[in-house]
């Protein structure tokens, strides 16, 4: 380990916040077996950990612990789990640094993009310690008068939570948070690669005083934890970030159990530019779009969409300031930007304007590249690309551009930039997505729903609309009610 990333692992150490053994009914335990799996940082490929390999032995006690929980938890009143959530969020943002440099440390995202990853996490503890307190139920006019008809929100129950590697904090925090609000309990499995930082999370909650047992996290065989997770009846709800396969294969194990299933998939963004787009806002927008986490989110631009009247003005500056990124170490000042889809595009008349092989950095580092003359029917233009290449595709008409975004199975976020108000709208509602943004290339937010269409997901995450995957309904029939006019009164 080089001095550098030990002077790191032991600050976090000291803090605390360094955890290797699973959390079960708030007990860090190591696996059954004794097996263990390395964490490797990536920019490097130095061990940072050994950390607990568990299976389905281990997810099913967690399971039990999680199942035993709900029943205290879900008890207790919203202002209670609220204060719960609050105290969590307040340390997460007390270790904001700490937790940046864990997420750097095995996940390799610039030091920058992790801290900012730490404040957009918490946000959605913080905004669903508020929420939790607005599960509104209602009350249906009868249809006879000794009759009243109730809806009451409930939890769902046990939530098997699967989060990748990409966000190792946010995409835990976005499930668990509005799981705990509404009164469910959560077993999270987190990505293998990316395991330190959901076990420093836990930690920070078990201190805010989350009671033992209702956040549980086993990490390691990810095929014997799934089947777990699907095949136990006391799992009620299933929620996943990831690829589009793994996504199917987890919404068709839920059928056996009929359990609730939220999925956050796979996406294959365009980002349109018209020729009444503003040069500067669309460059720099296409690039926050395309680049951020190094193009490895799900809602990353895939596809950049430019009109012919603006085509080569544009792809000579988003050229140029493409080639500004800095690749390194995610430790490094700076640093911005850590085959088969660019080969196939060049061998079908794909031009590279920029990068196009790996970065003499070694690893697992590639060159920041731009294609141009990109077509429709390559490989890089059909599906996700989830790394740093951008392609350039050309169109004529806007009815055009409409067709050539909508012409894939995937639907979670598309970019427009235009000054056309008329278009804006036009186009918005003429995209197949769930989020569009108009002149902007950052669009999530915890305050606002984040999901999909087509195969690019169900459910939503974040807002008020969030919570809804976390509850049920139950229909409350009182009849023979005499009294009951009082009461209500």
């Amino acid at each position: 380990m080089s001095v550098g990333m030990k002077s790191v692992t032991d600050r976090l150490r000291d803090s605390g916040l360094l955890r290797t053994q699973g959390l079960i009914g708030g007990k860090w335990i190591d696996a059954y077996d004794g097996k263990t799996l390395e964490v490797h940082n990536p920019a490097t490929g130095e061990v940072i950990a050994n950390v607990s390999c568990m299976g389905g032995k281990e997810t099913k006690d967690a399971i039990s612990s999680a199942f035993d929980a709900f029943n205290s938890w879900s008890k207790l009143t919203a202002a209670e789990r609220s204060k719960g959530l609050r105290k969590w969020y307040d340390l997460l943002m007390a270790h904001k640094e700490e937790l940046g440099q864990l997420i750097t440390l095995e996940q390799g995202k610039p030091l920058k993009e992790a801290v900012g990853e730490v404040d957009y996490g918490a946000k959605f503890i913080e905004f669903y310690a508020e929420e939790a307190k607005r599960v509104y139920g209602e009350i249906i006019p009868a249809t006879l008068p000794d009759r009243r008809l109730f809806v009451l929100k409930q939890p769902v129950g046990v939530a098997g939570a699967i989060t990748p590697w990409n966000f190792p904090l946010a995409m835990i925090t976005r499930k668990v948070g509005p799981a705990l609000a509404c009164g469910c309990t959560v077993v999270v499995k987190p990505s293998e690669f990316t395991p330190l930082t959901a076990l420093a999370a836990a930690e920070l909650a078990l201190q805010a005083g989350i009671p033992p047992g209702v956040v549980n996290v086993v990490m390691g065989n990810a095929p014997d934890i799934g089947d777990a997770l699907l095949t136990s009846p006391q799992v009620r709800k299933i929620t996943f970030t990831g690829s589009t396969a793994v996504g199917k294969k987890l919404m068709a194990g839920a059928a056996g159990t009929v359990k609730k299933v939220s999925l956050e998939l796979g996406g294959n963004a365009p980002c349109i530019v018209f020729d009444d787009a503003d040069l500067n806002v669309a460059v720099n927008g296409a690039l926050a779009a395309k680049f951020r986490n190094s193009g490895q989110t799900c809602v990353c631009a895939n596809r950049v969409l430019v009109q012919e009247g603006i085509y080569e003005k544009f792809a000579d500056a988003f050229s140029k300031a493409v080639k500004n990124l800095k690749v390194g170490d995610g430790f490094g000042e700076g640093v911005v930007q850590v085959e088969t889809f660019v080969e196939d595009a060049v061998s079908k008349g794909a031009k590279v304007l920029l990068g196009g092989r790996r970065h003499s950095l070694g690893m697992t580092f590639y060159e920041p590249t731009v294609l141009s003359n990109v077509k429709s029917e390559m490989l890089v233009s059909r599906e996700e690309v989830f790394g740093p290449v951008a392609p350039l595709l050309c169109f004529k008409t806007e009815e055009e551009a409409i067709h050539m975004a909508n012409d894939t199975n995937a639907g979670l976020a598309a970019y427009i930039f235009t000054n056309n108000l008329q278009r804006t709208w036009r186009v918005s509602e003429a995209l197949e997505y769930g989020l569009v943004g108009v002149n902007e290339g950052l669009i999530s937010t915890e305050v606002a729903p984040f999901g999909g269409v087509k195969q690019s997901g169900l459910g939503r995450e974040g807002s008020k609309y969030g919570m809804d995957e976390f509850l049920e309904e139950l229909h409350l029939f009182i009849t023979d009610a005499t009294n009951l006019n009082d009461l209500l009164l």
